[in-house]
């Protein structure tokens, strides 16, 4: 905060070029210079935990890149985030790349200290495996929570190549460790061949209702959006992003492309159609840069960071403390 008490936002890009200065997430202050914050965007540069092509360990530094671009005002949700809470970019946090355990316990750990202070995450990977630390330290702190999970892909498996800790069974193993709450899970973005029918048996089990991207197509963002809102209800909701959510003539630097996805478009609006959940944290992850062509995925990245920052920063000014 100013000594004011007013929130700190970002370096005014009238007086600093855009491509000046540090590449903190929305050219806002680091957590240091602030002391404390209500959203800390933190990064995770960790990808020893996917199946097919790395480089998601590079996802956040790419994101926040792009996000020099972001402008303090956001017109779709009426609200300029950075005045209504102060929001701070908290850094990474170091994990170790050759021990995926090891990792998971790290990222858990440091993750319940920034909850501690009372702020809400808004975390860059890095890869799926990072979902799951993250929703153990958000759970011990509100309970078990609503998941949306924005995705080309289940990631409710159940191993691969005998880990259990990958970037495609987070939400398997936060189902049997009680951290969700399975009345209130979905999919969103679901599309592309499975290893057999038993796939959406399983996740069906575990409490997932899924919505495929045609549905998103033939249905049309407000239909779904709603659908997806009365399925969370008033529950503390983590929102989880796989960038690979989105076709890859709109992200193709990911790790496990698949076409026929949602449009950068249809992401960000049915982000915006949350407005008044209970937003508790959220992660954005597989951004894989060496993929990327003129910065397509990263700049879809950074806006939707920028829109999930902005309704948690609206709901923290319109009162709720108790998050």
């Amino acid at each position: 905060m100013s000594t004011t008490g007013t929130p700190r936002g970002p370096v005014d890009s009238s007086r600093v070029p855009r491509y000046a200065g540090p590449a903190t997430f929305a050219r806002l202050p680091r957590l240091d210079e602030v002391g404390h914050t209500d959203v800390a965007v933190v990064g995770v540069p960790f990808d020893s935990g996917v199946s097919y092509r790395p480089g998601a360990r590079f996802g956040g530094n790419a994101i926040r890149e792009a996000s020099r671009l972001l402008r303090p005002y956001n017109p779709a949700q009426d609200a300029a985030p950075f005045a209504l809470a102060q929001v701070a970019d908290a850094g990474d946090i170091a994990v170790n790349p050759f021990d995926i355990g090891e990792a998971v316990a790290t990222v858990e750990a440091a993750a319940g200290d920034l909850l501690a202070t009372g702020a809400r995450l808004m975390t860059l990977g890095g890869d799926h495996t990072v979902a799951l630390p993250l929703l153990r330290a958000v759970a011990r702190r509100h309970g078990p929570v609503a998941l949306l999970h924005f995705d080309a892909h289940l990631d409710t498996w159940d191993t691969y190549f005998g880990a259990a800790y990958t970037h495609g069974t987070p939400f398997r193993r936060a189902v049997e460790e009680g951290v969700l709450d399975t009345s209130a899970l979905s999919h969103v973005g679901i599309r592309g061949p499975l290893y057999g029918r038993r796939d959406l048996d399983d996740d069906e089990k575990m409490g997932f209702g899924i919505v495929t991207a045609a549905d998103v197509l033939r249905r049309g963002v407000d239909e779904v959006t709603d659908q997806l809102r009365q399925r969370i209800g008033d529950r503390p909701l983590y929102v989880s992003v796989d960038i690979d959510v989105l076709d890859p003539a709109h992200a193709p630097g990911t790790g496990t492309p698949e076409a026929g996805g949602l449009t950068s478009r249809e992401l960000l609006e049915i982000l915006r159609g949350l407005a008044g959940c209970r937003l508790v944290s959220a992660d954005l992850v597989e951004v894989a840069p060496a993929y990327d062509h003129a910065e397509i995925t990263s700049v879809a990245a950074s806006h939707t960071a920028y829109e999930l920052t902005t309704l948690m920063a609206r709901q923290i000014a319109g009162g709720d403390a108790s998050e």
